[in-house]
């Protein structure tokens, strides 16, 4: 697809495709920081919910990862259907 194409494609693109690409870079930012800085939940919200050993911290990494996943997944499918309309 040349460059021509590229940009029509994204100008026809629907709101499902930025607000599944938005949420899919927000859960992965998200995740990285978890993974990164694991102590952001108790110093942000106040609560430990684990009691320091962590396990809650991998369920968020977990579930972030997931909605990261399926958001991309929907965003893909979203920017085919309309590339394959294109064509």
């Amino acid at each position: 697809m040349d460059m021509h194409g590229r940009m029509q494609t994204l100008m026809r693109v629907r709101s499902r495709f930025w607000i599944t690409a938005g949420l899919g870079v927000s859960s992965l930012s998200l995740m990285v920081v978890t993974l990164l800085w694991r102590d952001w939940i108790e110093i942000v919200f106040k609560v430990d919910p684990d009691s320091g050993n962590g396990s809650f911290e991998w369920l968020i990494v977990i579930v972030l990862f997931l909605v990261t996943t399926t958001s991309f997944l929907f965003a893909r499918t979203e920017w085919r259907r309309v590339a394959a309309v294109r064509l």
